[in-house]
Order: structure tokens, then sequence, then C-alpha cells
């Protein structure tokens, strides 16, 4: 990488963490930002699977895999204290971990959509609060912390399938990232989602091996996401490059639900 490019995208020296790094979405998060130059914390549930994955990852970069629960405030509290024994700052929170549950109408459990909402929104917002004294040490205007939620392309089109709270979920964490954005800008905190399509990942898994074709053929570009697709957008949003990009949310779809409606390409 030319110096121009390491100083646009380059992330030495800087402290990352990604919530469900250990696999999918996450994972890809991670490894980007590893081969960027950041330093990165993966946390999980489970603490074997985690162990796995900081093997896969370390061929990247300094990295560190952490077993927790975050979907309380009360965890998301107990793991801010935990990060702060071991940093004196942070400077790039990834929230991911995420969860999904379908069943068809009229049997859908009240529990699923408490814990799909628990998980997918009121976490990312009590981690984020709990991190921001960390996020801001460091802050300045012309380098700004960043915070990248997760969303999905569910949260902007109408997913054709009965996980009910999904898509609701991720259309308020796209919200909740405006809401941060413009709280949290002050304090010199970029907030910015990203709208992933497709993706392998273990969500996914079932739906790619029942559609994988079909799913392929409806973004424009004829494909599903790849890892690098992911790599890529995170590490734009957590460098210099992306350091005026504040409240967006970033389609990394292929144009499947970018371009949702339109039936000619002439």
């Amino acid at each position: 990488m030319s110096n121009a490019l390491s100083q646009l995208f380059g992330l030495d020296g800087k402290t990352a963490i990604v919530t469900g790094g250990s696999r999918g979405i996450g994972m890809m998060a991670a490894r980007g930002l590893l081969q960027a130059g950041a330093r990165v914390y993966i946390v999980s549930r489970k603490g074997q699977i985690v162990d796995e994955a900081v093997t896969e990852l370390s061929k990247y970069g300094d990295v560190t895999g952490l077993a927790a629960d975050l979907s309380s405030a009360e965890a998301c509290q107990e793991f801010a204290a935990q990060i702060a024994d071991r940093e004196d700052s942070l400077d790039i929170l990834v929230n991911n971990a995420g969860a999904t549950w379908g069943a068809p109408m009229g049997d859908f459990p009240i529990e699923a959509w408490d814990k799909v909402f628990n998980i997918n929104v009121k976490a990312p917002y009590f981690l984020t609060e709990a991190l921001v004294p960390m996020l801001e040490k460091n802050a300045s205007q012309d380098d700004p912390s960043r915070v990248i939620n997760i969303g999905s392309i569910d949260g902007i089109a109408v997913p054709r399938h009965e996980a009910f709270p999904y898509g609701p979920s991720k259309a308020a964490v796209h919200q909740l990232t405006r809401v941060l954005a413009f709280n949290l800008g002050p304090k010199f905190i970029t907030v910015n989602a990203i709208a992933p399509g497709p993706f392998e990942s273990k969500m996914m898994a079932s739906t790619l091996a029942k559609r994988g074709d079909q799913i392929a053929a409806a973004s424009v570009l004829d494909r599903i996401g790849r890892p690098d697709d992911i790599a890529g957008s995170v590490v734009f949003l957590a460098s210099r490059g992306g350091s005026y990009v504040t409240g967006s949310v970033l389609a990394v779809d292929g144009g499947i639900a970018t371009t949702a409606g339109s039936t000619s390409r002439d």
C-alpha cells in the first residue's frame, strides 16, 4: 500500500472491538480491521468458538478473543469495565452480534420478539453507551472515534421470509444509528451502519442452501457478497477516508435492496 493510501485507509495504532466477531459478518469485519493494522478484540458468547476464531484471525494481526453475553444492559456495563481494565481508550466499535427467529404468523412466540430486539437493538445501544468514555478519550475533530452498527437490507426492503421481528429490528438499528450520530457527533464519535445483503454465514446457511442461485440472481451483479465486501466497507468507515461520514446507512448488497423495483436495465 502506498503511503498516501496508508494515510487514508490504514488503522495502525487503533484499537477495535467487534461483537459477534467469531463468525460470519463479524469475522469478515475483524479480518479487515486487522489487515488495516488495528488491534482487535472479538467478542462472542461461546469461548470455544472464540478461541477457534482467534486461531484463524491471528494470521492477519493482533487479535484477542473474549467470551461474553451482551444481551443485557448490565452485561454491557460489565464488559465495558473489563475492556477498561485492559485498555486506556478505544477507537472503533463494531456492533455486529445479532439474532433472528423464524416462525409462521399465528405461532410466533412473544419471547422471540423480545430476544431479537434485545440483541439486535438494545444491546448495541447499551454497549455503545457503556463504551462512550473510552471512545471519546482520544477522539478529535480530525480523527473521530467510530461506531459501526451492522444492520441489514431486511431493514430497508421487505424480506421474503417469516422472521417477523428481524426486519423491524434492523430498521430500528438504522434509525438508532442516526440518533446516536446526532448525539455523539459533538464528542467526535461518528456512528454509521452497514446493511449487508446475502453473505455466507451461519444465519444465512440454510437459506443459501435452498435458494442460493435465486438470491444471487436478484443482485444486479449476479452474486452474493464476499468477505472482502464487508472488510472493505468496515475499513472505509473506520479510516481517515471515512472520517466525515456519520449517520449513514451503507447498503452492501449488490443492489438487491437498493435497486428493488427495477424491471429493466435498459
